[in-house]
């Protein structure tokens, strides 16, 4: 018994150091989401659309990327692509001291993309092999909270660097983010048995998730959301008379925290599609809201509700694709869960932007705000059933 409850134990040091090695590498990266478009917007003059064309190119470059990289963390050690991913993605910082055009900064995004992808998928499959199966959900809801913390966190803080000390700061910063989160990852220590897994052959089902792909479908809906929030949440708030609109994203990062009290234990004891479906609501709800009550109650009462209906997503969606996927394709299965919100995140940037230059950022988000509510019914009535059909546990 003494064995069964030390190997069922969640918050060990190695999931802890996976954890923080997460966070940092995700808010190194959270720190240009919201103050690129404020650098183009204010330095450069570009126009949203522009802008839009800008920031998507990483997601597309993710969406590039994702499929080999799960086939490679499925193929070969975990470790030492995590390791090569984070370390290439950190130093490619440096290049945005040099970005003073759009093609420019739109061919750094896309490298610095494909970076990231890498790093993503292979963070997530390193920290799923640490993590007890019996806590599973709860584990990946506790791991993927620092992504979405980071997410949430950095670009406020970001926004306030950039406003005292300029784009050039927040280089330094995120540099100094991304190497302590190498320093860190060096200690994670993963199962020996992962390396000694072999894809023999090639084929369609080693890059994708071929069963998941209805649902991935379903999940487009809800990363465009995404998507619109993290590249025109700022703009939006000064465009409607938020001083400070980066604190949108505190109150985002509160409501994803708030998520994690017990979702993820209630998707591990059986509840994952009152889970699915609640959060989808509450995400619908926040955009509605978001995008109709024009003060700073509403804008911040409304980022909480988005935080907790996506907070509450993440971790249960992430675990729909694990348990539809046998040991050997959990890097496939990582994969084409990120590769959703890759490919979402980018349509919502894009569309998001040309959107906003047709009937404005308030139209743009309550349009999103329908698409959130539209993925409830396919939820339920087709990517339900597609789960149920083919989960292995």
């Amino acid at each position: 018994m003494k064995n069964i409850a030390v190997r069922e134990r969640l918050w060990n040091k190695n999931f802890i150091t996976a954890c923080v090695a997460y966070f940092l590498l995700a808010c190194s990266f959270s720190l240009f989401m919201p103050t690129i478009p404020l650098y183009l917007s204010n330095e450069l003059g570009v126009t949203p659309s522009k802008i839009g064309l800008v920031l998507s190119s990483y997601a597309f470059a993710l969406l590039l990327i994702r499929p080999f990289s799960g086939y490679l963390v499925d193929t070969y050690a975990r470790k030492p692509l995590f390791l090569f991913g984070i370390t290439l993605f950190v130093l490619i910082f440096t290049g945005y001291y040099f970005a003073v055009t759009v093609l420019y900064f739109v061919l750094l995004r896309f490298v610095h993309g494909i970076f990231w992808g890498l790093s993503t998928v292979s963070a997530n499959t390193v920290a799923i092999d640490i993590i007890p199966a019996s806590r599973r959900a709860e584990g990946i809801g506790y791991f993927g909270v620092n992504m979405n913390i980071a997410m949430a966190v950095a670009p406020y803080i970001a926004v306030n660097i950039y406003d005292d000390r300029g784009f050039n700061a927040l280089i330094l910063s995120a540099l100094i983010m991304g190497f302590l989160s190498v320093l860190t990852a060096l200690l994670i220590q993963v199962p020996e048995k992962q390396k000694q897994e072999r894809a023999h052959t090639i084929s369609l089902d080693r890059f994708i998730l071929v069963k998941g792909i209805p649902i991935l479908l379903n999940q487009l809906l809800l990363a465009f959301g995404w998507g619109t929030l993290v590249a025109f949440a700022v703009l939006y708030g000064k465009e409607i008379g938020i001083k400070n609109s980066g604190i949108f994203f505190l109150f985002l990062a509160g409501g994803i925290v708030l998520s994690r009290v017990s979702s993820g234990k209630m998707v591990d004891r059986g509840h994952l599609h009152i889970v699915m479906v609640t959060a989808i609501l509450v995400i619908a709800i926040g955009f509605a809201g978001f995008a109709l009550l024009h003060n700073i109650y509403f804008y911040c009462f409304s980022a909480l509700l988005i935080g907790i209906g996506y907070g509450t997503l993440f971790p249960a969606l992430q675990t729909i694709y694990n348990d539809m996927a046998p040991a050997s394709k959990r890097g496939t299965a990582n994969s084409t869960y990120l590769t959703g919100f890759d490919l979402g995140i980018g349509i919502g940037m894009l569309m998001g932007a040309w959107l906003a230059d047709l009937y404005g950022f308030s139209n743009m988000f309550l349009l999103t705000g329908g698409a959130s509510f539209i993925a409830v019914f396919i939820y339920w009535f087709n990517s339900r059933k597609v789960f149920e059909k083919n989960r292995l546990s």
